[in-house]
């Protein structure tokens, strides 16, 4: 009973954090885009944070604009996403336009010297992802700070489920998300090729990312990629199934559905490592002499993408004892698995603020806030990483033989 009152106080919190009392400096947040994200990914993470406050909002549309300031208590309105960026009084902008207006408004956003919490995926493809993450712009020590939104690497869940990963020995691995049929019509921005729609574009910026951390770089080819189309555009996938080769030769999948059945909305990821030869204090076991003990772990993730509603990490590891360097049979073999959480960082042994019902987005905008205020930041997303995710959905997009979303056509001024 005691646990299932924490879990409906931890998840009323999240949709209600308390109000926190504001610095007498705090930084100035705009929104570009009276976004359906902003609310979950900024606003209500904003109330907690004693260093942040929302300021100013702009759409295209005036009137969405206006309706979106007053309901969510944002005191200013401007006229154009221009003017939240040439506003001396904004400290940092969050993006959450479509995918294909990224590129241009992070750079304008830059230039104009603000700090900017860029909503994922980056930007369309990896030509864009190396010319804004690479860009001069970020260079010198008073440089504007960048970051892609992956909220879900910061959470605690995401450093405990690390702690049991070594990217080295890491044979196999599935990053899987879904997303009910219910969810998004046939006229939803996901759909638009030309505004940088694709389920590999919006679920697959999860999935490339884990496989990414997981295997601790860029996958070596994609050996195969299966996409649907979506309603209206065949250049739009809806669905995707890929494989890469990894270096090493490990191999990872994911899969991904804008259009998923009930019955698949855990997002979940899975891995296996490979056989490795432990010590007697990793095994829990002493080791004769002339023997050896070989570990086999397999590690489920679940729920990786919105952990602090509820999730489990599940580590089930195999071992045998063996004569030293004999693989060709096994003495002894038993089994040992245990179920980890983590909703602070407490729990994972690391002295770093945070409270059990604030979620990923909370998180994230702990240490963004950190890096803005030049202390010391223990998550972060950087550019490399970033670029790598990009690259890993354009070789999906290849492998599918699908056109890559399209490059912007935006230069800044000299």
């Amino acid at each position: 009973m005691a646990s299932l009152f924490g879990l409906a106080r931890r998840n009323w919190l999240i949709l209600n954090p308390p109000q926190a009392s504001k610095s007498t400096a705090p930084l100035r947040f705009g929104i570009l885009g009276a976004a359906d994200i902003a609310p979950q990914a900024l606003i209500l993470p904003a109330r907690s944070h004693p260093d942040v406050v929302i300021h100013i909002v702009a759409a295209r549309d005036p009137k969405k604009a206006n309706a979106f300031a007053q309901k969510h208590g944002i005191p200013e309105v401007a006229k154009s996403y221009q003017d939240i960026v040439d506003n001396p009084n904004i400290d940092c902008v969050y993006i959450p336009l479509p995918n294909g207006l990224h590129y241009e408004w992070a750079l304008r956003a830059l230039k104009a010297g603000k700090h900017v919490l860029l909503e994922k995926p980056s930007v369309n493809n990896s030509t864009e992802a190396e010319a804004l993450f690479k860009s001069p712009l970020l260079d010198g020590p008073q440089a504007p700070i960048l970051l892609e939104a992956a909220h879900y690497l910061f959470h605690p869940a995401w450093t405990a489920f690390m702690s049991y990963v070594t990217p080295a020995e890491v044979a196999s691995a599935k990053a899987v998300i879904w997303v009910p049929r219910w969810k998004f019509g046939a006229d939803d921005i996901r759909y638009r090729y030309d505004l940088g729609g694709g389920a590999l574009m919006d679920l697959g910026a999860y999935t490339a990312s884990v496989l990414v951390h997981v295997f601790g770089g860029l996958a070596e080819d994609c050996e195969e990629s299966i996409t649907q189309p979506g309603p209206n555009d065949t250049k739009c996938d809806r669905l995707f199934k890929v494989r890469y080769r990894f270096r090493g030769g490990g191999h990872g999948e994911m899969e991904g559905d804008l259009k998923a059945p009930l019955d698949r909305l855990s997002p979940d990821v899975h891995v296996m490592h490979k056989p490795i030869v432990v010590s007697g204090a990793d095994s829990g076991v002493k080791v004769p002499e002339g023997l050896e003990v070989v570990r086999t772990r397999k590690i489920k993730f679940s729920t990786f993408a919105q952990p602090t509603y509820l999730h489990s990490i599940q580590i089930d590891d195999e071992f045998i004892t063996r004569k030293i360097g004999d693989a060709s049979g096994h003495i002894k073999k038993w089994t040992s698995s245990k179920t980890v959480k983590a909703y602070t960082f407490s729990e994972v042994g690391i002295d770093q603020p945070g409270e059990s019902c604030w979620p990923t987005y909370r998180y994230q905008l702990e240490q963004f806030v950190n890096k803005v205020r030049g202390r010391d930041v223990q998550q972060w997303v950087s550019g490399d990483d970033s670029i790598n995710t990009m690259k890993m959905i354009d070789m999906a997009y290849t492998a599918a033989k699908l056109p890559l979303r399209p490059t912007s056509e935006y230069k800044l001024a000299d």
